[in-house]
């Protein structure tokens, strides 16, 4: 039977943790037994001083009983720990699931231009989750609702996926556990669900940049899943797989800023917006000799009308710009370093001194490009959103002191977009407030979606050090750069 959205948030965990108790008790229980049927009645049996057909029978006996009271306590010892696994981990998904749905039906009251309206969330049968506006609107849902309906929806679904994973992984340890033979005891032997976990990690993770999308998005459920200390051994034998899989894409909410000027193509085009399409393929060229490549390659791009994705170079983002470069550094690395530091020491001193890794993530900042600062980046995204995912990891260091090091990456994102109330004017060339947002809904032009994040970097928590420049750039998106064209759609600017 598939896990259903209702099954989630109902899941009665009080019952599960409550046989988590009751065999913790067991084990403890079948330990002492153990222990005195080993002391007592083997090493009585053992010292006899008899012989014959009789001792030869209740020696064996002996054995037996207690070499099956130790398989009975190492089975109800491994079943505690499976069970206490998963009520830890379905505990953890049921309440996230429950906040996010919380969250969704408040909606934001304080977005700023206009709030973000509350949203129904209800099951959608087979594991998805479906999620509406509560606002009927004739239009439907603004770009901005539309994508936090997208992102909800597959949260979720994500949550209800993992939960069945969870599920699926206890029943396999507790089949292995037990065993086939229901008069024999003592099988596989499990301390926690990453002995299950942990070899499917490793084989979707040796997919690397192979990985399909669900394989990805299973990763990094099993990723969140495994203790400390065995996604250090995950993280060890496969990190470039892992990047390369995608490990370090975020979570957070990647919405649109606002509603964004409406839907595509709705108005009859007129005169004058042909003439509007003509000066900004005037100001695509101009801007592209005047050094803002890439505010002329967004615009192109929203003038190609194709309405697909480009990718942000955010290594160039964070060379050009030394604020933003300051940003990152400020609120997502250095405001983070102590807390991510002694989080990540306290597991490694829970393991026992074997390397743990701990994920890592920032909440999403905005960043707004200043014109006087930055005209390329200001006329290329204006404002975008940010944030840091990575991985903190302690490993025993020569001198036996502990090794704190995080791997990270900044993203980056924002929607291609024009206000109804903004225009551009790059020297003095002049479009005015409103023009560059009508090409969209005449559907000459196109809004789209921007994202890109920057090269891997590692860092050294508590050490001092500064935290790492950004790769160079090169000449990514400059006029010299061959491959700029082929980022774009293969399209030449037209001149």
């Amino acid at each position: 039977m598939t896990l259903t959205w209702t099954d989630l948030i109902t899941l009665d965990l009080g019952k599960l943790n409550e046989a988590v108790t009751e065999w913790k008790t067991a084990a403890e229980e079948l330990a002492k037994l153990h222990g005195t049927v080993r002391d007592g009645l083997v090493k009585k049996s053992e010292a006899a001083r008899w012989e014959g057909v009789n001792a030869t029978v209740t020696r064996e006996f002996v054995r037996s009983a207690a070499k099956e009271v130790g398989d009975l306590q190492r089975e109800a010892k491994s079943i505690h720990a499976v069970l206490a696994d998963a009520h830890a981990e379905l505990t953890r998904i049921q309440k996230q699931a429950k906040t996010l749905a919380e969250e969704a039906r408040q909606g934001d009251p304080t977005h700023d231009p206009e709030p973000d309206p509350g949203l129904l969330v209800s099951d959608g049968g087979g594991g998805k989750v479906r999620v509406e506006s509560s606002i009927c609107d004739a239009k439907g849902p603004n770009q901005r609702t539309q994508d936090m309906i997208r992102w909800y929806a597959e949260t979720l679904a994500g949550l209800v996926s993992h939960a069945a994973e969870v599920d699926a992984a206890v029943t396999r340890s507790l089949r292995a556990t037990h065993g086939a033979d229901p008069h024999n005891a003592g099988h596989a032997e499990y301390t926690s669900l990453d002995q299950d976990q942990l070899p499917r990690a490793m084989k979707l993770a040796a997919l690397g940049g192979d990985v399909k999308p669900a394989q990805q998005a299973e990763l990094r459920r099993l990723w969140q899943s495994l203790s400390p200390d065995a996604r250090a051994q995950l993280w060890t034998a496969h990190r470039d797989d892992l990047l390369a899989a995608g490990l370090f894409n975020p979570s957070v909410k990647q919405v649109a800023p606002d509603r964004g000027s409406g839907k595509h193509g709705a108005q009859e085009t007129e005169w004058n917006d042909w003439v509007t399409r003509t000066k900004m393929q005037g100001l695509v060229v101009l801007a592209d000799g005047g050094g803002l490549n890439d505010a002329s390659r967004h615009m192109k791009h929203y003038l190609d009308n194709t309405g697909t994705p480009m990718e942000l170079p955010v290594d160039k983002m964070l060379t050009d710009n030394k604020g933003f470069q300051g940003h990152v550094d400020q609120v997502f690395l250095q405001d983070h370093e102590t807390g991510w530091r002694e989080q990540a020491l306290a597991e490694y001193e829970r393991s026992g001194g074997r390397p743990v890794a701990i994920p890592v993530e920032t909440r999403n900042e905005g960043y707004y490009f200043g014109e006087e600062a930055d005209s390329n980046w200001y006329y290329a995204v204006g404002g975008a959103q940010s944030n840091v995912t990575g991985v903190v990891t302690v490993t025993p260091g020569a001198d036996g002191k502990p090794v704190v090091g995080l791997d990270y990456q900044v993203n980056v994102w924002d929607r291609y977009n024009w206000d109804q109330d903004k225009g551009v004017t790059i020297g003095k060339f002049e479009i005015p407030d409103g023009e560059p947002a009508q090409q969209h809904k005449v559907g000459l032009a196109q809004e789209f979606n921007m994202a890109g994040s920057s090269s891997v970097k590692h860092y050294e928590l508590g050490d001092g050090a500064a935290v790492p420049a950004p790769d160079d750039p090169g000449r990514a998106g400059e006029r010299s750069d061959p491959g700029r064209h082929a980022r774009d759609g293969g399209g030449e600017i037209d001149r």
